[in-house]
């Protein structure tokens, strides 16, 4: 694998979510010695942004906590109170001194101080990031009918020629239109670079990594190694995607109005880019194209034996309720995944893991932890 030269990579583009900005690097043993086997990671703090690709990693920490009996902190629905700040109040079945959790993963506006009372001091935080250009037109197909400054709008070329016409700072819905990761991070409004400097030393501080949208799988790779995971543990497939021709995607044009509107983004995109690249080189551009491999044809290999048509499908092709995902009002259409007939009932769920929708996935994992009904994804199972 051939790193694109530094003048290029913050433009570099791909087709899905995932990767970092700091790997924690194990210390170097002395000479003469072998290092320490590492650990895996069952602490977690994994910070769910909106339209960048979280909620295929949301599954990945779901299966990997399920598998373990790990407990998870959940929401009393979906979400921690979002927009508002995190408070731990928000997780159910916390109380103060209560037994710590493990993982924590549902979107949320960060607030360090109250999910430092949830989780465990050593717990290893991370998130996930995109650039504007191409998140700002997801946001807009998704949240159009919650964001005013969205919902005025006859399209996004006419917000896009003139956002400020549409936009209203401070009503309910518009935090989607502009600075999205900036508001979900917690960050201040930063009016200056100096502030925006400080801002972003404050988030290398609180998270050990952050992934990048653009390059998902080389993600995977580096994620799995930093939680010193095995590598079948970090195969997922896609979630929450949308269909290749389902709405008009930006132009070069449009993609730099959308970073320049969402200015505060583009600095932290920008930033986690660059660290990015440096860590990526870090690791080794072979070593990282041999698991990459090995990561895609497992992925491969998974979704040829459990899925219908071998890929996503459109929701209405999904005849199982358990596993359609849920559609935003408007006009975006989200796929999701139907199981290949005649699989054995072990294979059957196993399988339905990698293709449940979140949402349905956290109802799974609260039954378990809470009871109230069959934790099984499947239909009588």
């Amino acid at each position: 694998m051939k790193l694109p030269p530094a003048c290029c990579r913050l433009q570099t583009l791909g087709a899905h979510p995932l990767t970092l900005l700091r790997v924690l690097r194990a210390p170097v043993a002395p000479a003469g010695h072998a290092p320490a086997p590492c650990q895996p990671r069952t602490h977690l703090v994994f910070l769910k942004t909106h339209k960048t690709g979280g909620s295929s990693v949301v599954n990945l920490l779901h299966r990997f906590g399920e598998a373990r009996g790990l407990r998870f902190a959940l929401p009393h629905r979906y979400q921690f109170g979002y927009p508002s700040p995190f408070r731990a109040e928000r997780v159910k079945g916390y109380r103060p001194g209560g037994p710590p959790f493990d993982i924590i993963c549902h979107h949320m506006r960060f607030n360090l101080t109250e999910v430092q009372k949830v989780m465990p001091n050593d717990s290893f935080y991370f998130s996930i990031v995109r650039d504007p250009g191409t998140l700002g037109e997801s946001a807009f197909a998704y949240y159009r009918a919650v964001a005013p400054a969205f919902r005025r709008a006859p399209s996004l070329a006419a917000f896009l020629a003139a956002p400020g016409h549409f936009y209203e700072a401070g009503v309910r819905g518009n935090h989607y239109a502009r600075n999205l990761q900036w508001f979900d991070f917690g960050l201040p409004v930063a009016e200056d670079g100096a502030a925006v400097e400080a801002a972003l030393a404050g988030l290398e501080q609180a998270f050990a990594l952050v992934l990048l949208a653009e390059h998902f799988d080389e993600s995977l790779v580096l994620l799995r190694e930093a939680l010193c995971w095995p590598e079948e543990a970090v195969a997922a497939f896609a979630h929450n995607g949308r269909p290749a021709g389902d709405g008009p995607r930006v132009s070069p044009a449009q993609a730099a109005r959308l970073r320049a509107w969402n200015s505060l983004d583009w600095a932290l995109y920008a930033h986690l880019n660059r660290s990015f690249w440096r860590r990526a080189e870090a690791f080794g551009a072979a070593r990282l194209q041999e698991e990459v491999a090995r990561l895609r044809q497992r992925r491969a290999a998974l979704a040829h034996h459990c899925l219908q048509g071998g890929g996503p499908l459109p929701a209405r092709a999904i005849p199982d309720g358990r596993l359609r995902p849920f559609q935003p009002p408007g006009r975006a259409q989200i796929l999701g995944y139907a199981l290949r007939a005649g699989l054995p009932p072990t294979e059957r769920e196993r399988c339905a893991r990698l293709a449940t929708p979140e949402l349905q996935y956290k109802d799974i994992l609260d039954r378990r932890q809470f009871g109230g009904g069959n934790a099984s994804v499947l239909p009588g199972g």
